[in-house]
């Protein structure tokens, strides 16, 4: 159909498309004119189906409300189709209804104006539906008849902006348009080309930037006389003979030089080469008028006048309908003018710049790259060539372009200019600098972004951060705001590298000691990951108010910091190797530097009062491991850190919580385990007084030799004080054994099962603390044992320490099962001797009276 943009002369509007298909003919589908428009069946060859019963796949999900005739009414087509879906039990149905009144009306609008106005009209009614009925479809299902209806509709607004696109298109290409709207529909409807426009602007807003206030630098030599010394120079020769030596031009219009092969005065050759170096360096600025405003300065208003041509045709009284004449635009034989400029670019007796002018003009690229010398000269000279290039052969295309006989190259006309191709020549490119600049860590992105190939780019964030060599800190922190910006759009990307260059920033961060950042990157890496970083983090903050801050900054980021806290805990609490085994009494037993580590991890549990629970266990498994190797200045230490009401805080929390069940077994036996190990304390601590008190009486005095009667006094003086400290600490002994001998039968006899036993075994408590707790009953209860034995058998107690016996052999306490069998040899002999002595002081061997 070839005469389509006669039928609906209307002004155009622009949509976005990005695939133009062959058109079928639009009388098709359209009603003829001059008859009520009815909706009928429509052969399923054309481009769209008016009617839903056409679709089979709608027949099959139900039975079609429209009438099977041609003669129905379209407003008895409404009635059939809004009681069939108000009988339905789902609304998302009626509440499509209303579409075929509301399409009528449009028709009935536009009937006799513009089609695209009818056509937009449809997509919208269509997508406003779409909408309303996504609300429906959340309540009623995927699976619903609502879905169904919303995704027929769905695929009809669809095909209405499919039609919209391509008779626009169609329309595009009738010869009453002008260029300026061909290309701005190009712009319009190919993203490449788009694309690729923004990519020129760009560069060319670097370069602006870069230049700054170089215009009016350059405007000392700006002169209202072209080439004035060559001008003064001929009209000397008008009057005299002076300077016939020297070749110059006769005549000063702007072809002289050329035409005649006759040079200027050599301060303006260097003018004009200056000049011309500055027009480029404003034309790579994309500042053409700031150009052809030095020009007019320069007195070449010619040369502005050549920079003028490229501006595209356009008549708006073709199509304004007005009877006011309104100005036109552009150049109307821009075809001639582009074809010139590509001649002067090739001529090669004209300066380098000048050259290069006309060239970037005309879309020589081969002579535009001849005077650029970075990689982003290179990437704007090959992207405006495209735009200009893909601009030309629209044109062309759409009978536009005037046939000239001094038409464009051949090789230009029918490039096939892609984005990729760009990158590929930069590759091989000749310059070394230009080389060296495409493996720049920056260009490199640049080049990604633009291609839009986020694989690729990830895989080279993925290179670099393997590489020993580490990033520019500043390049990190653009990478992983990069990544972040790209995930906030929801765009597929390889979620591993986004992971890897985040955690790379932390660690930046981290080693910066920059700690109010970390917390914000690090909630966003996945939930286990991001735990386990926080928590490495961590470990090397110190100060207890820095600590604080930084568990705040990870509540207010959305972190688990009860997850956090508790893997900085166990991280540092596992740190060494040291086996959980019975170590000689020759063990060093002095708390060294990563024990000391190991206590003050605790206070990481200690700033919210809602961890106590776990604060509790993990002081419970490092003290276990300082009881097993002894080190029991170690294990009180950590025991002094753990609040004196975190028992209470525990039951309370548990009361907060509104549950009337006992405690969890979990937290019920961790308070146990800390009220076992606070007994063995207390006992060692009772060993520890009585030791140091038994080792420390007083020294008996003694006399002095000569038994003068000062002497004799003195003497009698030091005995009787003697005699009182002797008494004194005899007592305190007393009353230290008494204390050490409950402190210990404390432990031995621990109520409710036992020392470091569980008063509730649930499924799935941890084997490894079951373990240990049985090894710590081998280990301290007979070591205790044989501490009672001593302060017993040195207290002269040898019938209360035989009694040990009784209470190691009881099977209600079972303790002779944590004995080996060495250790009960060796009680059995400390034994034997309290029986000798008891056997010595006249009494039987258990102590009682011998019976006469």
């Amino acid at each position: 159909h070839t005469h389509t943009h006669t039928l609906w002369p209307v002004p155009l509007k622009l949509v976005s498309v990005s695939v133009t298909p062959r058109v079928p003919d639009v009388s098709t589908i359209l009603a003829p004119p001059g008859r009520t428009p009815r909706y009928t069946h429509t052969p399923r060859n054309l481009l769209s189906s008016l009617n839903l019963d056409d679709s089979d796949w709608t027949n099959s999900l139900y039975p079609s409300p429209l009438s099977a005739t041609g003669d129905a009414s379209f407003t008895d087509d409404i009635t059939n189709l809004s009681s069939a879906l108000l009988k339905e039990d789902e609304p998302g149905e009626a509440a499509a209804d209303s579409l075929f009144p509301e399409f009528l009306a449009s028709f009935l609008k536009h009937s006799s104006s513009a089609v695209f106005d009818l056509l937009e009209e449809y997509q919208a009614l269509c997508q406003d539906k779409v909408h309303t009925l996504q609300a429906l479809v959340l309540r009623a299902g995927q699976s619903s008849k609502t879905a169904g209806v919303r995704w027929l509709l769905q695929q009809e607004s669809a095909t209405w902006r499919l039609i919209t696109s391509l008779y626009r298109f169609t329309c595009l290409s009738a010869p009453s348009e002008s260029e300026k709207v061909v290309v701005d529909q190009l712009f319009q409807r190919d993203a490449v080309i788009r694309q690729s426009q923004l990519v020129v602007d760009w560069l060319e807003s670097i370069a602006k930037d870069q230049i700054g206030d170089f215009s009016d630098n350059i405007e000392y030599y700006a002169k209202n006389v072209c080439w004035e010394n060559t001008l003064h120079t001929l009209k000397l020769r008008r009057t005299s003979s002076a300077g016939l030596t020297i070749p110059l031009v006769t005549e000063l219009d702007p072809d002289a030089p050329l035409r005649q092969q006759r040079p200027l005065a050599d301060l303006d050759r260097e003018d004009d080469a200056r000049l011309l170096k500055n027009l480029f360096t404003l034309i790579r600025a994309g500042m053409t008028e700031e150009a052809q405003r030095l020009c007019k300065r320069c007195g070449q208003a010619w040369r502005a006048a050549t920079l003028e041509g490229w501006k595209l045709y356009h008549d708006p009284n073709m199509t304004s309908g007005s009877v006011q004449l309104q100005p036109v635009e552009g150049n109307p034989h821009r075809s001639v003018w582009k074809a010139c400029c590509w001649r002067m670019a090739e001529e090669e007796q004209l300066n380098r710049y000048e050259r290069a002018i006309y060239a970037a003009l005309s879309g020589n690229i081969k002579l535009l790259l001849a005077v650029c010398e970075s990689w982003e000269d290179c990437v704007w000279a090959y992207f405006r060539v495209m735009v200009d290039s893909l601009v030309e052969q629209e044109l062309t295309s759409s009978g536009m372009a005037q046939q000239e006989v001094d038409a464009l190259p051949r090789e230009y006309l029918e490039a096939n200019w892609t984005m990729e191709k760009v990158f590929e020549e930069l590759q091989a490119s000749e310059s070394k600098r230009v080389l060296e600049e495409t493996k720049q860590h920056y260009h490199l992105i640049q080049k990604f972004v633009i291609l839009g190939d986020l694989d690729g780019l990830l895989d080279e964030f993925s290179d670099w951060l393997t590489d020993p060599k580490p990033l520019p800190s500043h390049l990190l922190r653009f990478m992983t705001h990069l990544v972040l910006f790209y995930r906030s759009l929801g765009l597929a990307l390889k979620e591993e590298v986004c992971v890897d260059v985040v955690k790379a920033y932390i660690s930046l961060l981290v080693q910066d000691q920059r700690c109010d950042l970390v917390a914000c990157y690090v909630s966003q890496l996945p939930a286990a990951l991001a735990t386990e970083q926080y928590a490495h983090f961590l470990q090397g903050v110190a100060a207890p108010p820095l600590q604080r801050r930084c568990l705040q900054l990870a509540a207010t980021a959305g972190l688990d910091v009860a997850a956090v806290t508790k893997l900085v805990v166990e991280t540092v609490r596992e740190r060494d190797d040291t086996e959980f085994t019975h170590h000689s009494l020759t063990l060093d037993t002095a708390t060294s530097p990563e024990d000391q580590k190991k206590i003050d991890v605790i206070d990481w549990l200690l700033f919210d009062p809602a961890h106590r629970a776990e604060a509790l266990k993990q002081s419970n498994a490092i003290m276990r491991k300082f009881l097993a190797l002894q080190k029991h200045d170690a294990a009180k230490a950590v025991f002094s850190k753990v609040p004196e009401d975190s028992m209470r805080e525990i039951y309370r929390q548990w009361a907060g919580l509104g549950q009337a069940t006992p405690l969890p077994a979990e937290d019920e036996n961790a308070i146990r385990e800390h009220l076992c190990i606070r007994a063995y304390l207390e006992a060692h601590e009772a060993f520890s007084d009585w030791f140091s008190h038994s080792s420390s009486a007083p020294q008996k005095p003694v006399p002095a030799p000569q038994a003068k009667f000062t002497e004799r006094v003195a003497n009698e003086m030091k005995e009787k004080e003697y005699e009182a400290d002797l008494a004194a600490w005899s007592c305190r002994l007393d009353v230290l054994t008494e204390d050490v001998k409950e402190r210990i039968y404390n432990v031995l006899l621990f109520v409710d099962g036992g020392w470091m036993v569980d008063n509730r075994q649930e499924a799935g408590q941890e084997a490894e603390r079951g373990h240990q707790m049985a090894l710590l009953r081998s280990l301290c209860l007979p070591r205790l044992s044989f501490l009672l034995l001593s302060v017993l058998q040195s207290s002269n107690r040898h019938q209360e320490a035989l009694r040990l016996a009784d209470i190691i052999s009881s099977d209600q306490h079972r303790l002779y099962q944590v004995f080996s069998k060495d250790e009960l040899r060796r009680l059995l002999q400390k034994l034997r001797e309290s029986s000798l002595l008891l056997l010595d002081g006249g009494v039987d061997p258990l102590g009682y009276e011998l019976q006469p």
